[in-house]
């Protein structure tokens, strides 16, 4: 089979971390391996595919994390694949916010939608704050986890929020506002805090820097709760999740429909 042309590929996929990307990749159907040639001042690594009949671009941030870091690499993009670009999607992990209102889970998916005043996405800058459902502990924001531990195995229980046991084990969906900036929260009551400023379901730390000039949707699978219990026990099963979920929904909207979309050079040019 002729490997697909440039122009022939609409969506455009980006990660931040390397196992955000390795789980994009197994989302594709069909692999034609990495673009060969492209603009000297274009730094991306892409790697073309297919999923169902739409032909996907991914391109990882490398190692650089942050609103900044995303831009440039969405800047790339569209630049190198300007002429058939049309859909935009950031799919990786973040961290849940979970509430009275939205019972979010370690594992569950959290995609950007635009409630009241808010596109989906809102930024902000606090300064550095620092597989099973046995394992999904969630703790009251006043419980500070012990610096020198890796894990919440010796968190006192009595700190331990109590929610009712699911029935299974599936992720579930929100749907919502994503809280985005360029320092890691690790702290339960600034995550509070900015739960009740901006009802925010997850944090992440790259799309504030996307939506201006590469108006996408974002999709996180929850690895975490944004506080000092945060570590990377979750982040596979989180990263493979989100990504599951971006197939799932472009299995659902033909490839003619997207054709018909604006080119994403001439909606940022407007």
């Amino acid at each position: 089979m002729v490997s697909p042309t440039l122009e022939e590929y609409q969506i455009g996929w980006i990660c931040a971390l390397p196992i955000e990307a390795a789980a994009a990749q197994e989302m594709l159907d069909e692999s034609f391996g990495t673009l060969e040639e492209q603009d000297s001042t274009d730094t991306n690594i892409y790697i073309l595919g297919r999923i169902g009949k739409h032909l996907v671009v991914i391109a990882c941030l490398g190692g650089q994390y942050g609103t900044t870091s995303a831009t440039t690499v969405a800047n790339n993009m569209m630049r190198t694949f300007s002429k058939s670009l049309r859909i935009g999607l950031m799919v990786g992990i973040g961290g849940g916010i979970p509430s009275a209102a939205h019972d979010i889970r370690l594992g569950d998916i959290v995609v950007s939608y635009p409630t009241g005043t808010c596109g989906g996405v809102v930024q902000h800058d606090m300064g550095k704050v620092g597989e099973d459902q046995q394992h999904d502990r969630f703790f009251q924001a006043q419980h500070k986890h012990p610096s020198n531990a890796a894990t919440c195995d010796g968190c006192p229980a009595e700190w331990e929020v109590e929610r009712d046991k699911r029935d299974d084990n599936e992720s579930q969906l929100y749907y919502g506002v994503i809280a985005s900036g360029n320092v890691v929260v690790k702290d339960g009551e600034t995550r509070e805090h900015l739960r009740k400023e901006t009802c925010a379901l997850c944090f992440e730390m790259e799309a504030a820097g996307l939506m201006q000039d590469f108006p996408c949707i974002v999709i996180r699978g929850i690895c975490d709760y944004a506080d000092s219990h945060k570590n990377k026990q979750w982040q596979g099963y989180a990263a493979l999740a989100a990504a599951s979920y971006a197939k799932e929904l472009l299995s659902y909207v033909p490839r003619g429909q997207v054709s018909q979309e604006k080119l994403v050079t001439e909606i940022c040019s407007t």
